[in-house]
């Protein structure tokens, strides 16, 4: 994969709250497979695991809502499913995913079909919290690889603020096979304006995505000079050295979690098109197995992973869904960045 650039998607939410829901998860998830040429059995999975996963979040979960999109990096497209709920949760995630047990009435049966016919396949549940489950699909039958093949994995959640029909923020990963690049900016406010203003700040990453993080922050802030302003961070993961490179300008948010412990990263006060003052570019330490988190303002900044047990283990989808559900702001919209580098 190197050199190429996963785009930001910006996923259809179906909520689900009747039966008839379940219904428009299902076409909303042929629909995007379709479009990116999926064969007609992959297609027909895809189906599948969208009944099951809108089944259970409405009979189990009592209602919720899965986040369907579409991971491009112009190669091999995977199709992502994330069902979301705040119900009773598992007690037992592995009877669940027991072949024989199912949920009822749909086309498989139940979870352990939704993992059989998944290229990628995690589940977190605590009982009485809610259950998130993460499906990707690849288009070809192959396993999904993440932004720079075996070596780190990311999931990645944006969301439109309810009402709106553009997303104000947007991210992107760069993959150059020994290292990473990562993008998260912010448009200020919310609607059309604020989407112009994250897609021209994303449009000089892709340009450029392995200049230096501070390079790039004034790159983007002459670029958005007498248009609606943003604020961004810029993030280059080195592999090879266990290192982050990090600069930001305005409230992004960035932290390295470890199992044990946390680091904040260090943003600059200010907002890239207006007055601002060049930022510094600070680097991490970034070992084996800890999580880079970077996320916008419509996710609260108070978390701490040790609160939810397991959580930090798990992909890198299943964190950013679980901190978009619990820590997703109403007024605004929302990003959630996570990245793991791998042993």
């Amino acid at each position: 994969m190197s050199g190429r650039i996963v785009a930001g998607a910006t996923p259809v939410r179906v909520g689900i709250a009747a039966a008839s829901d379940v219904g428009e998860c299902r076409r909303t998830a042929r629909r995007l497979a379709e479009g990116y040429m999926f064969d007609a059995d992959e297609v027909g999975k895809i189906c599948i695991v969208a009944t099951e996963l809108a089944t259970n979040v409405l009979r189990h979960g009592g209602g919720g809502e899965v986040l369907v999109q579409m991971l491009d990096d112009g190669a091999n497209p995977q199709l992502e499913m994330l069902a979301i709920d705040r119900g009773r949760g598992m007690r037992d995630v592995a009877l669940c995913l027991r072949d024989g047990y199912s949920t009822g009435g749909t086309l498989g049966t139940g979870l352990g079909a939704v993992a059989r016919l998944s290229s990628l396949f995690d589940v977190f549940s605590v009982p009485e919290r809610g259950t998130v489950v993460l499906s990707r699909i690849s288009r070809g039958g192959t396993r999904a690889s993440s932004a720079a093949g075996e070596r780190v994995e990311f999931g990645a959640v944006c969301v439109t603020l309810a009402g709106e029909i553009e997303c104000g923020d947007t991210w992107r990963i760069a993959d150059a096979g020994d290292r990473c690049a990562l993008l998260v900016a912010d448009g200020l406010g919310h609607g059309a304006l604020a989407a112009t203003a994250a897609r021209d700040s994303a449009l000089t990453f892709a340009a450029r995505p392995f200049d230096a993080p501070a390079e790039l922050l004034a790159a983007m802030h002459e670029r958005l000079l007498g248009k609606r302003g943003a604020v961004a961070a810029c993030a280059q993961l080195h592999l090879e050295e266990a290192r982050v490179d990090y600069a930001g300008v305005g409230n992004i948010h960035g932290s390295i979690v470890g199992r044990e412990s946390s680091r904040g990263l260090v943003s600059h006060h200010g907002t890239l098109g207006f007055t601002w003052a060049r930022p510094r570019q600070f680097a991490y330490d970034w070992p084996a197995g800890d999580l880079l988190i970077m996320h916008s303002d419509g996710l609260s900044s108070r978390w701490n992973l040790a609160h939810l047990r397991g959580l930090h283990a798990l992909h890198p989808a299943l964190i950013a869904a679980v901190l978009y559900r619990d820590l997703g702001r109403a007024r605004d919209d929302a990003t959630v960045v996570v990245v793991r580098r791998r042993a």
